[in-house]
């Protein structure tokens, strides 16, 4: 069966394919993961990116080539989640840019679709990296232009494209040697495959799904305190409102602002992104259905979400103290504190565990957005976040690498403030960037000096391995404990205490005079503070902090300063 045109329904049925493909293989792209640790989340990432597009798109009916290309576009733009998830919804976004004013594909439109986006991922990624997912998109545009100039249809394209693009992913290991060394290919080309082979046999019938794609995880969103502490201000604003307007009339800036005044005057945390013939729309109300009637002069609205934040208010109260004291609560000064002007300066951090969550509230910040390690959060939790910090100017600590480019693609898009995304790495840095923090000073003078601050942190994480394999030199069996530090696997056995030893060891230099231990959820009080004793034995100069940090996955966080 020759195919030689891709109309929109046969798009909208191989994308389905694809995202579902790549959700069936999230796991064993998970265990690609080079380091042998339990948060090996490549996989989940790229499932959570791919189908939070899906879901929308399957919800098209009878849809455009156009409908499709802003639906997957801004669909896995906002759904992105860690650093596959982002190269991936760029890869989607400059491909949909390529094909959106298009009535039909063919194998050419393809190929450049494909360029477009390998161009725009690249783009996107400050210092790529070869061996990597862009190297096995790059092998696949460069294919898809060689075999389109051969007049071939589509059946055939996909043959010699998806051959290639296994032959590029198999030669990954030789260049990044990591990869070499831990016997595997890298996982995110291999997720990027998984999708491209599943909406080949999607688009040729051999494998076909329901369109109903499942719906996708949130990352919880919440500032984790109690209920003397919850920040109720938004409750002059009970309705958190959102939905999606799909354009049918001009949108401009003009429209825009005049758009964002009439949202303001009705309620507050507006945050309005537009992107393509899409417009997204979050705001809190008293009056719902005059937002989505104002929306309904632009377009049909799609994606609305109400919810009642006094009623979820009135229910963590009820969770975490008595409801005595919601009773009493002075609602008057809650109103009062509702109507103060912005401050010049807001906070979000990115955190997991209660412990490591109050310390970042007790340095400043403002909101805590739950994830990390074993979930990434994605673009529109970090919009949400910002939406909810009453601050001209929001600092965001993302506290993990992988959570950087959805951080920035996230500031990339916010234009109602200034976010400032200082790129932490680790939880100890994120403290360390925060304690650097002056009220006083710039903006740009903050964030040159809470980077500054946060680079004279070393930071460490203690776990276990989830697997034989080898890295960095040392031979590591299912089980062992592994010290992490900054730059890699610095030591490995079945003894914690000395495998953390030996870590510090590492970390350690003749400047060194603070170390802060903080113990994860599952370390006894009693075994930290057992360990903080033999480290006081072992490091007498040191000034050693013990904190609890209640942490998932990882048995101890230290810094070294």
């Amino acid at each position: 069966m020759a195919i030689k045109k891709i109309d929109a329904s046969m798009l909208q049925k191989a994308f389905i394919a694809g995202a579902y493909n790549l959700e069936k293989n999230k796991d064993y792209i998970n265990e690609l993961n080079v380091f042998p640790v339990p948060d090996g989340d490549t996989g989940s990432n790229m499932s959570l990116t791919i189908m939070a597009a899906a879901k929308e798109v399957s919800a098209l009916s009878d849809p455009s080539i156009a409908d499709l290309s802003k639906t997957i576009s801004s669909g896995s733009l906002r759904g992105a989640r860690g650093n596959s998830g982002v190269i991936l919804s760029q890869l989607l976004r400059g491909f949909c840019k390529e094909i959106k004013d298009k009535k039909v594909i063919t194998p050419k439109i393809l190929a450049d679709g494909f360029v477009r986006g390998c161009e725009t991922a690249y783009k996107a990624v400050m210092k790529p990296k070869e061996g990597t997912i862009l190297t096995v998109a790059k092998g696949l545009a460069e294919k898809a232009v060689e075999v389109a100039a051969e007049g071939v249809d589509f059946v055939e394209m996909g043959e010699k494209v998806i051959e290639y693009g296994n032959e590029v992913l198999a030669k990954t290991p030789d260049m990044l040697p990591v990869l070499k060394e831990a016997g595997v290919v890298d996982s995110g080309g291999q997720g990027l495959m998984e999708f491209i082979i599943g909406a080949y046999n999607g688009l040729t019938g051999k494998e076909v799904v329901d369109d109903k794609i499942m719906s996708v995880p949130k990352v919880n969103v919440s500032t984790n305190v109690s209920s003397e502490d919850i920040d109720t201000s938004h409750i002059t604003f009970g309705y958190c409102t959102e939905f999606i307007i799909l354009l049918e009339k001009e949108w401009n800036m003009d429209i825009e602002l005049k758009f964002k005044e009439f949202l303001g005057s009705i309620g507050d945390s507006l945050v309005v992104v537009s992107d393509d013939e899409i417009v997204k729309v979050h705001v809190h109300t008293n009056h719902p259905g005059q937002a989505f009637e104002k929306g309904l002069e632009y377009g049909q609205l799609t994606n609305m979400k109400v919810d009642n934040m006094r009623e979820e208010h009135r229910e963590k109260v009820i969770m975490e103290q008595d409801r005595q004291k919601a009773a009493e609560k002075d609602l008057d000064a809650v109103e009062a504190k509702a109507n103060e002007p912005k401050k010049p300066y807001g906070f979000v951090a990115v955190s997991v565990g209660q412990g490591l969550n109050n310390i970042f509230l007790d340095l400043g910040v403002d909101y805590i957005i739950q994830g990390g390690q074993t979930m990434n959060p994605s673009t529109e939790d970090v919009l949400g976040a910002i939406a909810n910090v009453n601050a001209e100017t929001v600092f965001v600590l993302p506290n993990n690498k992988n959570i950087i480019l959805a951080a920035n693609q996230a500031a990339s898009i916010e234009d109602d403030k200034n976010v400032i995304v200082i790129p932490s790495k680790t939880i100890p840095q994120g403290i360390g960037a925060m304690i650097g923090f002056e009220e006083s000073m710039s903006a740009e003078d903050n964030e040159a000096s809470m980077t500054e601050a946060m680079s004279a942190v070393k930071s460490g994480q203690v776990t276990y391995a989830v697997r034989d394999t080898s890295v960095d030199g040392k031979e590591i069996k299912i089980g062992d404990f592994m010290g992490i530090d900054d730059t890699g696997i610095k030591s490995v056995g079945t003894d914690i205490v000395e495998v953390i030893k030996e870590l510090i060891k590492e970390m350690s230099d003749e400047d060194s005079e603070l170390l802060s231990v903080y113990y994860g959820e599952d370390v006894s009080e009693e075994d930290a503070e057992a360990l903080v004793a033999t480290l006081e034995e072992e490091y007498p100069d040191y000034e050693i902090e013990l904190h609890a940090g209640n942490q998932p996955v990882y048995y101890y966080i230290i810094s070294v300063e």
